[in-house]
This record gives C-alpha cells, structure tokens and sequence, in this order.
C-alpha cells in the first residue's frame, strides 16, 4: 500500500539535483504498491557550522509522481532554488500515499508535519488505531491538525515530547529518545521515519507490523576519484563516505545495493554520523535504557532487470509471459527425477523436510489466504486431500481472524502471500501460533514477515512481481502447493504412480505453458468483442473452480469489468437466472472427472441461450460445441491438478487485453495496491 523511502549520503559530495532523483526514481520503484499521491523532504541549504539548521523544504501533491516532479521543478524555478548545491551530508524522505484516512490532497499526503516551521515530518505506512485519542490530547495542549490523517499525531507527539524535555532543561534529548517516547503512545501497524531539523543530517526509522528495510553502500574514493562499492558485512561505525537508504520494499533498493537488513518489528534504526546503531523497543520492560541490537547486513536476491519491463509494454503483460520461466525456477531442484520402486520420482522442499512427520499426523490442514493467494490456495486443495489423507479446509485471513475460528494444536495451518507481508495474513498467523498450530509459509519474498514468523516454509521463486494483478505469482504458488502435496503423500505405496505421473506433468508444465501463450492475438481479438461488456460470468468446478473465481478476479480487478466467478454445481441455484442472449459467459470445461457435468452445464446454458465462451482440452472443441453455437478455446491437457495453472493464463491475457482496450492503467489499477499492509 503506501510506500516510504529515504535517501541519507554521508562524507559524500552530492548535487540537489542527484538527491531529488534518488528520491523520485525511488518512488517511482514504489509506484506498483499503489497510491494516489507523494511527498518528499530535504533540506534547505548545507549545514553550516556557523548557523543552525533552517527547515526543510517540503512538497507534496495529489495524484501521480510525475505530478509531484512537475511539482517541485515549478516550485525550484519560482525560488531560484540552486539544483547544483552540493551537499556533503544529507537526509532525504519520501512517500507514495494510498489513502485511509481523509482525500487524496496535498495536505493528506506526506511527510506529515509537526506544524509550522516542520520541526519534525514523518512518513507513515500502516494505521493508527487510537489516533483519534491522541489528536484529542495533542488538541488540549494547543496543537491544530490541517490534515484528516491519522499519521499527523505522530509528528505533534514528537514535538510535544521534544518541547516537554527541553522545558525541563536537564539533558539534552536525542532523537532516538523522542521516537521511543512517541511509540509508547501509538498503538496499531506502521512504518515510520522521521526527519528533523534540530537532529541534522539525521533519520530515525521503526516499525510494528510494516516492512522496512535498510540499505548500505559504503563508497571510498580511489586515486582516480571513482566512487567504488566496498563489502560492508557489519554496520560498523566509521568515516568512510556511505549512503543509506530506507524502503518498504527491496524493488527501490536494488539499484542502489544489495547489501541490506530486515528491520524487525520493535526496532529502532539510528542513522547519525556515518553509523547505524539498532536498539529494541519493548513497550512493557522496566529497563529505562533500550536494549542494543546487533546484525549483519544480508545480500539482496533480486537484479534490477526483474524490475524493468524489458521489451514489454506493461508489467502484467511482461509476468504473463514470464511464466515458463518462473514456473521453472519454482520447480528448480526441488525435483528427483528418479524411476521404479527403489528410486522413485518425488519432490524435495529442504524447508519443510524437518516437519512432513509432524504434518502427516495433522488432525486438519488450513489453508489461509486472500484474495489471488487464497484462490491459489483453494486450487490445491483436491490433490492435498487426495495425497495426504488429511482434512483440508480454507480461511479467508480476516474472516478467520474476525471470528476467532476454532485452530488446534493438532492442525497444520498454511499461510499463503506472494508479499509476505499481507495485514489480515500476518494476524491470522499471530493467531495460529497463539493457538499452538504449527505454521508454515508459502511466500515470494525472502526475509518477509511470514516467512520469519512461519515455523518452516517454502519460497515460490517466482521472481519479482511489479504489476498489482498477481498472474506469475499464482501459477508458482499452484505449483509450490503440489508439490507440498507430493512432499506430505510421498510414504504412501499406494499412490507413487500418481505421484509419478504428477512429477513428470510438473517437470513438462513450462512448455504447456508456452505453448497455452500462442494464444495471445486469440484471447485480444476475443477482448475486442468484450470490450463493451459490463458484466462476465465465468463457470467451473473440480480444481477448475479456483479457476474460474481467479480469471474473474482479475478481469474485474484490471479491466474494470464487474467479473463473477461460479461453482458449476451451484448454477441452478440461482446464478441461472441471470443468462440471456447478452450477457457473455466463460465455462472451464477441460477434460478431468468433472468434465461430463461441464458438459451438461454447457448444453443448459445453450438452451437459454447464453452466450458462451468455452475452455476445453485440445481436440474437444466440437464435442463442447457441437452445433458451432459457442466460441471454443483450447488448450493443452496436462495432469487434473496442473490444469489450472494451464487454464488461467488464457484468462490472465484476456484481463489484459480487456484493460488495454479499455484504455485503464493495467499495472496500478483504481483503488488497489500490490502489497496489503493494512486490514
């Protein structure tokens, strides 16, 4: 959702100019996340020691980053502000807004401030929840809010603290001080960092329940005054020239450097002279003096080419095609292609093999998820069952964690997020191991909260996902749940000719998938004769009933489009109430154990006369469609529980070609952002 960013150059010349594109080509890296507005901080003039630091100069603006720019360059040209100022120490922040409290508007957007002269300004990702009361305080005490947010009360409290310890007059309070003061009154999710003008050339960053990240890059200068990156394995206090960044996600920090840390929740990070000293926030601990941290800097598993959209258009268009690939690094030696009774073909997941003998004797296996994770998730179920023995069932996140649904010690819960980082997820989670249930994490993201939190997990390797419409995340995660199911059935004699037969249809999936993708002029001529459709209805059932709730999710969640996704077998139940001669309607009618009842399901609808769209198995198009009185999609027939990674890709490129042609923003769709990070 919101994204934060912040950019801090120490004991290194850096141009005004160089610094407001750090921060912009920052936010831009965030844009994929979702918002509707931006911000940034920096400071005036060099800091002199002669005189003390003046304030920031603050801009933000409604709408995209490019409004933001223009923004500034107006605002640079009506103050003569020199672009060419070097700067040898400088602390810089920045913010993509996605709005929860109050308008997209300059004056909700962030860094929020403290009041006139911006004595200290804050990014926020996250919610506070008791804002409400600490604004009726701060109101008391004679502050006034210009804002709707609720991240406004963070940047007054920290002037109330600053200005309260200073009336006191016994010691001169640190930075780090008024943020500890600050948190012990906020309660809620976020991500914060300050900046201040009476701590210069100072950020102070913490976080509870948001992920953030810091980055180092420590530079020395060789003879030919060639800036040179320099391996920095501890966050050792020292005079070298560095800069340091602060992100919410590692796509902003990848150009910039691999060497990076997870911040934790409850820490707090110190960036001041050149070092970064970590102290832990413990809200409760009678300790008047914060516990130190230490930690190494780990190296960040991502390229900047996974960011770019190389050849493509957009980024969803790019992940579509991506999937041979991903699907192929999901899979990469985690498969044992062997052969007969003595070594037979199975699978190896080196992140669950210290917990398969806990799960097989499970009482239940849950699935938990939302939105294209939870469908992912749902698509796995029959094979799940089917191999393990198990009872599986399936959780929204916050349905769960609204009604405080019944989790034993006995049952193995699964949590499925391509971000690792998903509000509702993460509480679902708090709440599985309140309960005693073993945890395990399905997640994209290296490092994320899930996967730290999980008592063991599988990464899906899917590779950086940018585009908001998850498409080569869900066929990863498909495949990673498979092959948990293979993993947990793999001591049953009686199904290793099915397991078998599995493994060789995983090792096979890229290239079905690469030939389902010959079907992209296909699926945009069909797009073409949708394009004035308001409403789509997409029918299946069996493995294929995920199917049909994911391609409605994302022909709705891109192209604007109302999109219904139906369990076949509920179709007289109502839903048959609806079919005309109008409304257009998707039937996923491959060939499985359910395929004589998508059958049936077909002739009904023709009898309305529905106007049907058909997904069968290659060579099936005249048995689906026998008087020609339907349009026919086929695709290649692969194992029953890999189908719907086959199925959905046709799916996914008629959502984008529905968006292109509508002419919608296919990669930061209306109202949606990438990663949930609040409920």
């Amino acid at each position: 959702m919101c994204g934060i960013f912040a950019y801090l150059n120490f004991h290194a010349n850096k141009e005004r100019r160089h610094i407001l594109e750090v921060l912009f080509n920052g936010l831009r890296r965030l844009e994929y996340r979702g918002y509707d507005s931006a911000g940034i901080a920096i400071d005036n003039s060099p800091l002199s020691p002669l005189h003390s630091s003046p304030p920031p100069l603050v801009f933000r603006q409604a709408g995209n980053i490019e409004s933001l720019v223009n923004s500034v360059n107006q605002e640079i040209t009506n103050t003569d502000l020199n672009l060419d100022e070097v700067f040898y120490f400088h602390a810089g922040i920045a913010h993509t807004r996605w709005a929860t409290h109050g308008e997209p508007a300059p004056r909700n957007s962030h860094p929020q401030s403290s009041g006139p002269g911006d004595d200290f300004l804050v990014v926020h990702n996250g919610v506070i929840t008791n804002y409400e009361v600490l604004k009726e305080t701060l109101v008391r005490h004679g502050f006034t809010f210009d804002s709707d947010t609720d991240t406004e009360v963070i940047p007054k409290l920290a002037k109330f603290v600053f200005d309260k310890a200073n009336e006191e007059g016994e010691q001169t309070v640190t930075f780090c001080e008024v943020v500890f003061e600050v948190m012990r009154h906020l309660e809620g999710a976020y991500a914060l960092i300050f900046k201040s003008w009476h701590y210069p050339n100072e950020l102070v960053a913490c976080k509870r329940g948001s992920p953030l990240l810091l980055g180092v890059k420590e530079l020395d200068q060789d003879k030919s005054n060639n800036h040179v990156f320099k391996d920095a394995h501890f966050l050792s206090k020292n005079e070298h020239p560095k800069e340091f960044f602060l992100s919410s996600d590692p796509h902003a920090l990848v150009e910039h450097t691999k060497k990076v840390l997870v911040i934790e929740d409850g820490e707090v990070v110190h960036l001041k002279d050149g070092g970064v000293s970590i102290l832990k926030f413990e809200r409760l601990s009678g300790s008047s003096r914060p516990a130190s941290v230490e930690r190494a800097l780990s190296v960040l598993e991502m390229e900047v080419e996974q960011i770019n959209k190389g050849k493509y258009d957009h980024y969803m268009q790019k992940e579509i095609h991506e999937q041979p690939e991903s699907l192929t690094t999901t899979m990469r030696g985690r498969l044992i292609h062997g052969g007969g009774s003595r070594n037979p073909k199975t699978v190896l997941l080196g992140g669950l093999k210290d917990h398969l003998k806990t799960i097989r004797r499970s009482r239940r296996i849950v699935f938990i998820g939302c939105g294209t994770s939870y469908n992912a998730a749902l698509a796995s179920r029959p094979i799940l069952e089917e191999l393990s023995g198990i009872p599986v069932s399936m959780e929204i996140a916050s349905d769960l964690w609204d009604r405080q649904g019944p989790i034993y010690r006995e049952d193995t819960a699964v949590f499925v997020s391509q971000s690792g980082e998903t509000a509702d997820t993460l509480l679902a989670l708090e709440y599985a191991r309140e309960n005693g249930a073993l945890c395990v994490g399905i997640t994209n993201t290296v490092g994320s909260s899930i996967a730290r939190k999980t008592h063991c997990g599988v990464h899906i390797n899917a590779g950086a996902e940018i585009g908001v419409a998850s498409t080569k995340a869900y066929t990863s995660q498909i495949v990673v749940m498979v092959m948990l199911a293979l993993a947990i059935g793999s001591d049953t004699i009686s199904s290793q000719t099915r397991r078998e037969a599995i493994v060789d249809g995983l090792l096979d999936l890229p290239n079905k998938v690469r030939e389902v993708l010959k079907l992209d002029e296909e699926m945009k001529d069909l797009a073409q004769l949708l394009i004035d459709e308001q409403s789509l209805l997409v029918f299946g059932r069996g493995y294929n009933y995920a199917t049909a709730l994911e391609g409605a999710l994302k022909v709705k969640e891109v192209s604007l489009m109302h999109s219904e996704g139906i369990l076949a077998g509920e179709m007289k139940h109502g839903p048959l109430a609806l079919v005309d001669e109008n409304l257009p309607i998707a039937v996923i009618a491959t060939r499985d154990a359910c395929f004589s009842k998508q059958q049936s399901v077909i002739q009904q609808l023709h009898a309305r006369k529905g106007r049907l769209i058909v997904m069968c198995s290659k060579g099936d198009a005249a048995s689906v469609s026998s008087s020609g009185s339907c349009r026919a999609i086929e695709v290649p027939q692969v194992e029953d529980c890999l189908q719907p990674v086959v199925n959905i890709v046709p799916l996914q490129l008629l959502a984008y070609h529905l968006t292109v042609l509508r002419g919608h923003n296919v990669d930061q769709p209306r109202n949606l952002a990438k990663s949930v990070t609040t409920q």
